[in-house]
């Protein structure tokens, strides 16, 4: 485990070392990863840090509106409207590996346009060590790893916690005096909602995968998962009303954990689960139905795509 204190000493004066005089953009998703590789930067260079929140459109409910609050502090902090781009890029791919290449390219793109405008030579990202394992193995690619573009217009990538494992991240998190909203917040991808979505990306199942989601961390916190999800798989028969509909199938998962390498389906009870198929299908007319997903990793990923 790592010595929290000592990683955060260390850490801030290589940052320091590596940005020098110069400026930087950090990639600010929200999630613990970034956040706290943000709050290292901003403690070793300050104003000279730009942080990025891309709105993708591929985002959790509410999320916007949490990064607003939650990172005022930094007077830099930019929050790009990218929703309209990353759909049409999106448009019709039904590959994993494409749909996370794309958002990728994306990324960086919004970075480099940002970079640009206030003079910045590197980017930040809160890359961790599996997300390098996996990339690196071929199991995914992750949007700030195995799905950066080949070309990159920036002097450097700066990634302080790529040997830290979520855990340990969490409890760097902690001694940086970060917010529980962020240190003890859920995991979720980088490529956002896209990777729970099966088949091609549209408004209609972002909505229904947005809001499923909500309900999911919500019912499950009690349980706190390592994980929970909700993923839009595909489309069945089902009946609302008197009539007879073919919906979208929202898959339910929750997983424990350590670091994500390897995960185990948690046991939820009967009446929780009702309650989760009962709001996702009530609150949405477009979802038939609902299913819980007990695979674990191995054979499984924690994520859908």
């Amino acid at each position: 485990m790592v010595n929290a204190d000592e990683f955060i000493d260390e850490k801030i004066a290589e940052i320091d070392e590596e940005i020098g005089d110069a400026n930087a953009v950090i990639a600010l998703s929200g999630g613990v990863d970034s956040s706290t590789a943000a709050a290292l930067a901003y403690e070793a260079v300050g104003d000279q840090l730009t942080p990025v929140y891309v709105d993708t459109g591929l985002m959790r409910k509410g999320e916007t509106e949490q990064i607003r609050e939650t990172f005022a502090y930094m007077d830099s902090l930019r929050i790009v409207d990218a929703r309209e781009r990353f759909l049409e890029e999106l448009a019709g791919v039904t590959d994993p590996e494409e749909k996370r290449h794309i958002i990728g390219e994306q990324f960086i793109r919004e970075f480099e346009t940002v970079a640009k405008d206030v003079d910045a030579d590197y980017l930040v990202q809160g890359t961790i060590y599996p997300d390098r394992i996996e990339s690196e193995g071929t199991i995914k690619s992750h949007h700030n790893v195995g799905g950066l573009p080949e070309v990159v217009d920036f002097e450097g990538i700066v990634e302080p916690m790529r040997d830290l494992y979520k855990d340990e991240v969490r409890e760097v998190a902690r001694a940086l005096d970060l917010e529980e909203v962020v240190s003890e917040r859920m995991p979720f991808p980088g490529p956002g909602l896209a990777v729970r979505i099966i088949g091609p990306v549209t408004e209609e199942k972002l909505e229904v995968a947005r809001e499923a989601n909500h309900v999911v961390e919500e019912e499950l916190e009690e349980y706190e998962p390592w994980q929970a999800l909700a993923a839009v798989i595909g489309k069945a028969t089902g009946v609302k009303g008197d009539n007879r509909v073919h919906g979208w199938v929202v898959s339910v998962r929750s997983v424990e954990s350590r670091d994500g390498m390897t995960a185990r389906a948690q046991e939820i009870d009967w009446d929780t689960l009702q309650r989760i198929q009962s709001r996702i299908t009530g609150e949405n007319a477009n979802v038939s139905r609902v299913v819980y997903d007990v695979t674990h990793k191995p054979p499984a990923t924690i994520e859908y795509e």
